[in-house]
């Protein structure tokens, strides 16, 4: 049962929103520092507000959660329906529809299911409705983007009136941690059956949980949602939330300067000049779990299939100029694919970071001994993306800098997103860049990537003892113990790099002067953050 992957449309998007991310809070118009000073939130709201308008760089294309697997769509949909389980503005996971998870053995997972919350429609939420939300996820009709969360289940089934049990083929340390994000999504099950594959349009409409429902849906300009009375937890306080689309990064900072718009996430790196120097409001800078990165199209054919090549090119890239370039203030050299921020809640078996300078003479050892010279690489890129030219230029330098041929072609948006679910369409291709995100804060879930026959494992990466090793942690449950068989997972892609690394990214979101309360970090994709926003005076 294949899937698109998590990045195959994220990272289009994230890169059409020329996202540069950073740290820094700080005090209104003072510039943050870089890296620094991060916060999971702002200034609590003095009162309500009747209205307030959030700016997206795009418009989703659906708002059903099985599909919703990128920014536009989760943005909205994070304050329509809830999860059983919860992402707090901290990234940690508290319970959320469910009151609690239980792992009553290593293949046994058993919810119970929060009393007294009701649907937007007014019938109130049962074990039913989980079991059916979950398990269409499991129906290869349905075609869900988050099929690969749910490998592990044997079966999903309602045990008790409001009490839901997950059984496994083998253990998963990460299913629960997934249950807080659009996997673990719960809707009407009478409005799935009833609206068939209109759930989750503009013509269908969603029947949830959130702090808001859904509103009117004006196609190609904008999404209301409304505040619901009868919302469980804390209400809402803003009466009407209006999402506007604004594809057009320049016309988009201005909204935001104007006051057309009160905020925004995704705030491009050359708009946060114009924005800090307005007066209008504040960028602030948030924890995120996003890296940019090359990944490496093909393992076992061409240049790049000796780690030595691979490791001269990342040698050779100059990732300083590479961040001022094309990623701005608001992000960090780095070498390790995986983001800083998914260690925040094991910061006692966190690795230290691996350092090292740029070194051509080196890169140039490592190419000639792996008799490189002169051999031929494919830098896919594609002009859609702010970011891509540049980064794939600078890569193509490095590359000639150190004996390589390089070529860097550019292609079609679509045929950008064909990279990650296509293997007809990575031939011929050797390296391509990507933002990568995880929705769950545990590093492992990038590192599982490149075990052997992962969907995502795109360059065909395979290591007995590195697949061994996933095994393990996939079924140790002690956070800790996990995150250290994790570091060494971390040691062997940082070496052996069937992705190249570049950067680490901050989130980075603006709120004019009207608003306060959002949380700062990327749990904007999966907790109703919109709820928390109110009067800033």
């Amino acid at each position: 049962m294949s899937r698109r992957p998590r990045a195959a449309l994220a990272v289009l998007s994230l890169a059409l929103a020329a996202a540069a991310c950073g740290g820094g809070g700080g005090s209104r118009g003072a510039a943050p520092v870089p890296g620094q000073g991060l916060s999971s939130d702002t200034p609590k709201p003095k009162g309500d507000i009747d209205a307030f308008t959030w700016v997206s760089y795009a418009e989703p294309p659906t708002l059903d959660y099985v599909h919703a697997f990128d920014y536009p769509q989760n943005m909205v949909l994070a304050n329509v329906c809830e999860s059983l389980m919860r992402w707090t503005p901290d990234l940690k996971e508290e319970p959320g529809l469910a009151e609690k998870a239980e792992q009553r053995d290593p293949k046994t997972l058993v919810y119970t299911i929060r009393k007294g919350v009701r649907f937007h429609s007014g019938a109130e939420m049962t074990a039913d409705d989980v079991v059916a939300s979950l398990n269409r996820h499991l129906d290869e009709k349905v075609g869900s983007y988050w099929i690969s969360s749910f490998r592990n289940v044997e079966s999903i089934s309602k045990t008790g009136p409001m009490e839901v049990t997950v059984k496994f083929k083998r253990p998963d340390a990460l299913f629960n941690l997934e249950m807080g994000a659009s996997p673990g999504t719960v809707v009407s099950a009478a409005s799935l059956k009833a609206q068939g594959r209109a759930f989750g349009t503009a013509d269908g409409g969603l029947d949830c949980t959130g702090p808001f429902k859904l509103g009117t849906w004006t196609k190609g300009q904008s999404i209301q949602l409304d505040r619901f009375a009868g919302y469980w937890g804390d209400k809402a306080k803003a009466g009407k939330v209006t999402f506007t689309f604004v594809p057009d990064t320049a016309a988009r900072t201005n909204a935001l300067v104007t006051g057309e718009a009160d905020g925004g996430y995704m705030i491009p790196a050359a708009s946060i000049a114009a924005l800090r120097s307005s007066g209008a409001g504040t960028v602030y800078g948030g924890p995120n779990l996003t890296t940019a990165n090359l990944i490496v199209s093909d393992l076992n054919a061409g240049p790049l299939s000796d780690a030595r090549v691979r490791q001269a090119l990342s040698l050779a890239i100059d990732r300083e100029g590479l961040v001022k370039a094309a990623l701005g203030e608001y992000s960090a050299p780095t070498l390790v694919p995986g983001p800083v921020q998914a260690w925040r809640n094991v910061t006692e078996a966190r690795p230290a970071a691996p350092t090292g300078k740029r070194d051509l003479e080196a890169a140039k050892k490592l190419v000639a001994a792996a008799g490189a010279q002169g051999k031929k690489i494919v830098i896919a890129t594609s002009n859609a993306a702010p970011e891509f030219p540049v980064i794939s230029n600078s890569v193509q330098a490095a590359a000639k800098e150190i004996g390589l041929q390089a070529e860097v072609r550019t292609v079609a948006p679509d045929a950008y997103t064909a990279l990650f679910s296509d293997p007809e369409a990575r031939k011929g291709i050797d390296l391509f860049p990507t933002f990568w995100y995880l929705s769950a804060t545990d590093p492992l879930e990038l590192y599982g990537l490149f075990q052997t026959g992962q969907f995502e494992n795109y360059g065909g990466f395979s290591d007995p003892a590195y697949d061994k090793l996933v095994d393990a942690a996939e079924v140790e449950f002690d956070r800790v113990e996990r995150a250290r068989l994790t570091a060494k997972l971390q040691e062997t892609v940082a070496t052996l790099l069937p992705w190249i690394p570049l950067a680490d990214l901050d989130n980075v979101m603006f709120l004019g002067k009207r608003i306060t309360g959002a949380p700062t970090s990327i749990s904007y994709l999966y907790y109703p953050w919109a709820a928390d926003i109110g009067a800033a005076g």
